[in-house]
């Protein structure tokens, strides 16, 4: 792994909601650790109901982890833009991030662990 950047099997269960929907939920999470930044939970894709999910046009570079694609959530009473992101083929350092999505946490977005 890069210098900064730790990747560890996040504790117990975990789980991502929107707009009143669960999106998802898991004991199979990832938590990074990247500096003195917060620490983030990686989902697997195979635990998040990806039907929420719309791919954007935005992309993202990043030299520690390298091109995250992003995703809005879309329900039926909200959308949230871009609220998602994932490295779909990241740096060989961090490669375990691969079929994983992370979510930025906010008003409309809670990440929670259970």
């Amino acid at each position: 792994m890069t210098d900064n950047i730790t990747i560890r099997k996040a504790p117990g269960k975990w789980s991502v909601r929107s707009g009143g929907a669960i999106l998802g939920e898991t004991t199979a999470a990832l938590e990074l650790l990247e500096g003195e930044k917060d620490p983030v939970i990686y989902f697997p894709r195979t635990d998040i109901a990806m039907a929420f999910l719309d791919r954007t046009d935005k992309v993202t570079q990043c030299a520690g982890k390298g091109e995250a694609a992003h995703f809005s959530i879309v329900n039926k009473s909200s959308v949230t833009e871009n609220a998602v992101w994932s490295y779909e083929d990241p740096i060989p350092a961090v490669a375990e991030l691969k079929d994983h999505l992370a979510f930025y946490p906010g008003d409309s977005v809670k990440v929670e662990r259970l």
